[in-house]
């Protein structure tokens, strides 16, 4: 059976209980975020929607606390990488068929209201299916599957003052690439995989999952990111394509954000700042 395509949907930045601080960040950030939305799952969010992908800050309020934090138990930080599926019931099927270790016996459902500019609401609702927890140190990796894509990717936020209108690459800090992109590698197909310098990439669309070991890190990011608490893999930072570099300057100067230009077509915002990952704009 083959093999299901390797293409990015969206990414988590696990903020916990620091959902109005992030929100106010990313807005300064030059990001236009979407109202915050509560799953019914209990965790809350606001998303950055781009051209066909997106990034999420994710976290919870106070009455939902002990709920959605027990759902979603990893460290701050980038803790999810998301991949497109049209049928979940299918990829499960072919997965659990494959031998990939899975999360439960089903993709998981859940929903999530979306008020509209008419001040109509409607459920955009969900299927998951999430690869083995245990396999995927300090973070998640799953798929999702949208019932509900045009109240996800509509007009009126995909539009950034920094520029930004999409994902290029998600960045994975590893003693040990090869093992540790294998997972990816059994999920996608082999003809996904391959060796670049300091690491292990996978092709997913127009962009990439990349695992780099901490020195090739630190060669494109400085000392931007995050180190892991525990040794194991961390994710720990973006790469994000803007329409010009000179407005993403000066949407985050106007925003008071620290950054580092540390190539002509490359601008880095330290995880510091970020709520845990390094943000790598490139024109």
């Amino acid at each position: 059976m083959p093999s299901p395509a390797a293409q990015l949907d969206h990414v988590v930045i696990n903020v916990a209980d620091q959902l109005d601080q992030a929100a106010e960040r990313y807005r300064r950030l030059g990001f236009t975020l979407t109202p915050r939305g509560h799953h019914s799952l209990g965790s809350s969010n606001h998303l950055a929607i781009f051209g066909n992908d997106y990034l999420e800050l994710l976290g919870y309020e106070p009455q939902n606390a002990e709920r959605a934090a027990a759902y979603w138990g990893t460290l701050p930080g980038l803790a999810g990488l998301v991949f497109k599926s049209q049928d979940s019931d299918g990829l499960f099927r072919d997965l659990t068929a494959q031998g990939v270790a899975l999360d439960g016996t089903a993709p998981a459902a859940f929903f999530r209201p979306v008020e509209l500019p008419d001040g109509s609401s409607r459920n955009a609702r969900f299927r998951t299916v999430r690869l083995d927890p245990a396999a995927v140190p300090n973070g998640r990796i799953f798929f999702c599957h949208h019932l509900d894509p045009d109240l996800v990717w509509r007009p009126e936020w995909q539009r950034h003052a920094n520029g930004v209108t999409g994902l290029l690459q998600a960045v994975v800090a590893t003693q040990d690439p090869a093992a540790s992109i294998d997972l990816l590698a059994r999920t996608f197909g082999s003809a996904t995989v391959s060796p670049i310098d300091g690491g292990q990439r996978l092709t997913a669309g127009r962009g990439s999952v990349d695992y780099l070991v901490p020195d090739a890190v630190r060669v494109r990011f400085g000392d931007t990111t995050l180190p892991s608490p525990d040794g194991r893999d961390r994710q720990v930072a973006l790469v994000l394509q803007s329409v010009s570099l000179a407005q993403t300057r000066d949407t985050l100067t106007a925003g008071g954000i620290a950054f580092d230009q540390q190539a002509p077509d490359q601008l880095v915002v330290p995880a510091r700042e970020a709520f845990g990952v390094a943000l790598a704009f490139r024109a």
